[in-house]
Formats: C-alpha cells, structure tokens, sequence
C-alpha cells in the first residue's frame, strides 16, 4: 500500500508540472500548483507512515519497549503545508481576478504581450 502512495504523489507532482509548464490558461496553471502541492503533502504523510504504528498519544505508564509509534513530525509539516497551500492558492486566485479584470483574457501569453 504504501508504495501505491508514493506513487500517486509522484504521478501528482509530475501531472502539476506538466500542467504549469504546458497550459496558457491561468486558472489551468492554479490547478497545477494545486496538484503539485497536493502530491507533496502526501509524499509527506507516507514517508511518515509506519505500517501497524498507533497514534504517538501516550501517558508514561502505557510506555513499553513494544510500543510502536507513527512519526508525528510529517503529520505537522503536513498540516503546516496544507495552510500555507491553502493561502497560496488565494492570494493567486485573487490575482487571477485581477489580471482578468485589468487585462480581459486569461491566456498567459496574450498577456506577456501586452506592454502597457
């Protein structure tokens, strides 16, 4: 299973960079940085993921040499990545809205030709 998951996130971080290289489209390009961030959060988890580990939530007495912990850390880096995605996304949509309004198209390359 988990090399299933590894991957999918390459699958997703590939099909975002052919996405973001390839389409003209600004909001095609949005979903491309979307699909590479979503690939990577799950790189994360799995790279973190131990398979038959519990929640590392204990108290000192349940602790035994047989306990078997999944790791925390990528969970947080997830969750801290999963917001600053989150923002990104944002603040590029909000500039999107605002090049369509300026500009009138959302073809990148009409407007790179655009001088003024």
């Amino acid at each position: 299973m988990i090399l299933e998951n590894f991957v999918a996130s390459f699958f997703l971080i590939a099909l975002g960079l052919y996405c973001m290289a390839t389409k003209k489209n600004l909001i095609k390009i949005l979903i491309g940085m979307g699909l590479c961030d979503y690939g990577a959060n799950l790189l994360i988890v799995s790279v973190g993921f131990n398979p038959g580990g519990t929640a590392p939530i204990f108290t000192i007495s349940e602790l035994s040499r047989d306990s078997f912990f999944v790791d925390p850390v990528p969970q947080a880096l997830t969750l801290t990545s999963i917001v600053i995605g989150a923002c990104t996304t944002a603040m590029v949509l909000g500039l999107v809205i605002r090049i369509k309004a300026k500009y009138g198209t959302l073809d990148s390359t009409k407007i790179r030709k655009l001088r003024g």
